[in-house]
């Protein structure tokens, strides 16, 4: 790997250019002045001060007394990957403070539009990831044309949503891929009703707890994800009428 692609990965890491300069130079150098890393580097001397500085907060520069003189020394390229470790570590401490500011407000809404299967995958990866342990997740929907989308993407889709621990119920159009998986709603992890066989649904409602996924299930296939308190609310207040209203044999 040449010299400017490693400058550019430094930089990708997240060091200025001034950084990386001086960070590989150390490395090529060993412990040495800061004359003679700004020769080596191509930064000017003034520069190269405050820049070690900086590497040092980074904790990937150090200071080596060498008789009376001071020498500055890079880190092994090891303390990077740890840097990045502890960056993940702090990432991962704030996220539920940050799913705690996410959430919206009563008043507050938003509205994602996607087009195309790409977009249909888009959404439901988005569900998938959206969901959390003991969450609620409700569906309408016609599982043979849903599964028509894209047979492989959604067949793994179902296959992986069941082993997370969230409470699924779902109301399917009634025909024979619903009475297939009415037949095995344990093997999925659902409660499964049929609507009435008359019903032709051309489109799938997701409900979980923070948002509403709407799709068409037919071409042109698009699909809007809808993230309002209110109107989450209202949506789960109609599945569970429906629900309700079907009475099981």
């Amino acid at each position: 790997m040449q010299k400017e692609d490693i400058k550019e990965i430094l930089i990708d890491f997240g060091l200025s250019e001034h950084e990386a300069l001086v960070y590989l130079s150390s490395i090529m150098l060993g412990p040495s002045t800061v004359n003679k890393i700004a020769k080596h580097s191509g930064v000017k001397r003034t520069t190269v001060y405050p820049v070690i500085e900086s590497l040092k907060r980074k904790g990937i520069m150090n200071i080596e007394l060498k008789g009376l003189k001071n020498l500055f020394v890079a880190e092994s390229p090891d303390k990077l990957e740890k840097i990045i470790e502890q960056k993940k570590d702090r990432l991962n401490s704030m996220i539920p403070e940050l799913s705690a500011l996410y959430n919206l407000k009563g008043g507050e809404s938003l509205i994602k539009y996607y087009e195309g299967i790409e977009g249909v995958k888009t959404i439901y990866e988005d569900i998938y990831n959206s969901l959390k342990p003991n969450d609620e997740y409700l569906i309408t929907s016609d599982l043979k044309k849903f599964l028509n989308i894209d047979r492989e993407f959604f067949t793994k889709f179902i296959e992986k949503r069941a082993k997370l621990n969230i409470r699924v119920r779902t109301i399917l159009q009634n025909n024979d891929v619903g009475a297939f998986y009415k037949k095995n709603e344990q093997n999925y992890n659902f409660k499964v009703k049929m609507f009435e066989s008359n019903l032709d649904l051309k489109a799938n409602v997701a409900i979980i707890p923070t948002k509403i996924y709407i799709t068409q299930l037919i071409e042109p296939y698009i699909s809007i994800i809808i993230e309002n308190k209110n109107i989450v609310d209202m949506h789960k207040q109609y599945f569970n009428i429906m629900w309700d209203a079907i009475k099981e044999e």
